[in-house]
């Protein structure tokens, strides 16, 4: 039967899709009491990670800030929704100002990269996996790629919704020389960030059936609204862009984005462009890319986000 599924796939010219072997680094800070309220995109990534075994299988997952926190949730919201599964957790850097510092996280990766070959989902600061790459140079070649939420073309500014605000590319600018330590490493990096995520937008009516009985929905559910109401607050309108399910998209269903291939990266240093927060530096690091650039630097860039993806995220979302 599977034999049959195959010819009949290729026939058709349709994407074969084997089952990858992941690791999940995420910085979630979903209902943090400290920072509240905080970005909720890494726990929608995390149940719809978990809602895709077929295409995905998370080995490990690494975390990144506020480390302690980031356990606990991380706990409930696989009891919750991958029950089945044993998925170890690692704590990792705290702070993102520790490049080359060993921790529960790096080691495990690199114990795990040992092993076998796996592809990484980054989607917090880069700090866990280039460590790991600058004190573990020859487990290069056991990352069949890194996928981050990061990066823009040259003069394409973060402005979500009405774009009353300028924002930044946080995930990098935490921490800018662990990405270069990954680009210097040769691993073939994939970028997905704001520009490609803007297409998404998940306002109260698309993500209400979570308000429901079952403890985990209703929790997630009770973090969403104040998450999308500071939005409706600084940037005009109710709701939440999901940047991270873009990186797992492209794991999950490449099909559904545009990309760059093989399109040359920059680090350069430019006028900072965000208008939040208040107390922003005058100058900062872009992380760039541009067929004109001349880099020795590359990486696949996905641009653009196609219509049909929305609805895969949020039926990912229904238990």
């Amino acid at each position: 039967m599977k034999k049959i599924l195959f010819i009949c796939l290729l026939f058709l010219n349709l994407p074969i899709f084997a089952q990858k072997k992941i690791w999940f680094d995420t910085d979630i800070m979903i209902g943090n009491p400290d920072r509240a309220p905080r970005e909720v995109d890494d726990a929608i990534t995390l149940m719809m990670t978990l809602k895709h075994q077929d295409k995905v299988k998370i080995e490990g997952i690494s975390l990144i800030t506020y480390v302690d926190y980031a356990y606990g949730i991380t706990e409930k919201m696989i009891k919750w929704y991958g029950p089945n599964l044993s998925i170890p957790i690692y704590k990792g850097s705290d702070t993102c100002n520790d490049l080359g510092t060993e921790n529960d996280a790096t080691k495990a990766l690199a114990a795990a990269l040992k092993k076998e070959k796996l592809t990484i989902l980054a989607l917090g600061p880069a700090t866990n996996v280039a460590t790991v790459l600058k004190n573990h140079p020859e487990l290069a070649s056991q990352i069949e790629e890194i996928v981050f939420c990061a990066g823009r073309t040259p003069d394409f500014h973060f402005r979500p919704g009405l774009e009353q605000h300028t924002v930044s590319d946080y995930n990098f600018e935490k921490d800018v020389e662990s990405f270069k330590v990954v680009f210097d490493s040769g691993v073939k990096v994939v970028l997905s960030g704001f520009e490609c995520s803007v297409y998404l937008f998940l306002g109260k009516t698309d993500y209400d059936f979570l308000n429901n009985n079952f403890e985990g929905d209703k929790w997630v559910y009770d973090f969403l609204r104040p998450w999308s109401k500071r939005h409706e607050q600084l940037f005009g309108n109710d709701g939440f862009i999901p940047f991270d399910v873009t990186p797992l998209g492209y794991l999950t269903h490449p099909q559904y984005f545009k990309y760059y291939e093989n399109i040359p990266v920059r680090i350069i240093t430019k006028p900072n462009d965000a208008t939040i927060p208040a107390n922003r530096p005058k100058q900062k690091a872009f992380l760039e890319v541009s067929p004109t650039f001349d880099s020795k630097w590359k990486c696949l860039y996905a641009y653009k986000t196609l219509p049909g993806f929305e609805e895969i995220v949020l039926k990912s979302l229904k238990r």
